[in-house]
């Protein structure tokens, strides 16, 4: 049984035949749901997250005490715009909550700096969404590539050496899909920012290469190539920018300037 569906079935048990609200909300993970009989506890599948602490979390939650719930395959949900929405996708979209598995809102939130990630670390991202390359290094990288405000950004392009934040994924989009239909290939894409022409052929898709995770996951089969062919650690970031010595050297500059504010506590 997965946790979703262990979660629903927890909450049909809970609220009976009897209409539920929301009672209060003790955790990013824990809710006490009133059916006007009876009072229960339901637990949410996932992780706190406490970046910033409780309260900022319980003040947010806050505007959902009361209102009405209903018991559906992915949980207890909340009715908005007319349409269920789970409890749970609700809060790991807001940056509160940490599934298990990190789906496109999980990877959004995370890099977005929603809710509690807004507190967390530069590393944050990459500590989650690492598979293979220590994710200081990652993050050390990612802000030489597309930082914005201090933090890597994922909706990031980069076309003739100037770069372009979006607001949004489908924003980011919009801005491949206008440049590859006029002929162009030669850009950089998402939070590592992956040469397109050059790696294009490694992601599903231009949507598929702006996923964090996804994109995360191709730097570091680049960066594993290049430390491969040069057996240098040193080399292999260098060489993610150019293989040429000269700016490959000034990027290495950034590249421990960034590893020094991170250890920092950026």
């Amino acid at each position: 049984m997965t946790k979703a569906l262990a979660a629903a079935c927890l909450s049909m048990i809970a609220f009976g035949a009897n209409a539920a609200t929301i009672d209060s909300i003790i955790s990013p993970t824990r809710i006490v749901i009133d059916d006007g009989v009876k009072r229960a506890i339901v637990e949410l599948p996932g992780e706190p997250v406490y970046a910033c602490g409780l309260k900022p979390f319980l003040a947010w939650a806050n505007r959902f005490e009361g209102q009405s719930v209903e018991s559906t395959a992915s949980g207890v949900a909340l009715s908005i715009d007319g349409s269920p929405v789970s409890v749970e996708s609700l809060f790991v979209k807001a940056g509160w909550l940490r599934p298990a598995t990190l789906t496109d809102d999980a990877q959004a939130s995370i890099t977005e700096r929603r809710g509690g990630w807004s507190c967390a670390s530069a590393q944050a991202p990459f500590d989650a969404m690492h598979t293979s390359v220590d994710p200081k290094i990652l993050a050390g990288i990612a802000l030489n590539e597309s930082a914005y405000n201090g933090r890597a950004w994922p909706w990031t392009l980069n076309v003739a050496g100037r770069g372009f934040f979006f607001r949004t994924r489908e924003d980011a989009y919009r801005a491949v899909r206008y440049l590859t239909s006029n002929g162009r290939s030669n850009f950089d894409v998402g939070i590592m920012q992956v040469n397109w022409g050059y790696h294009g052929k490694r992601f599903a898709s231009a949507w598929d290469a702006l996923a964090p995770a996804t994109n995360i996951r191709v730097a570091e089969d680049i960066l594993n190539e290049n430390y491969r062919l040069t057996h240098s650690a040193v080399k292999a970031v260098a060489y993610y920018h150019s293989a040429n010595p000269a700016p490959g050297r000034e990027y290495l500059a950034r590249f421990v300037k960034h590893l020094y504010q991170i250890e920092r506590g950026l």
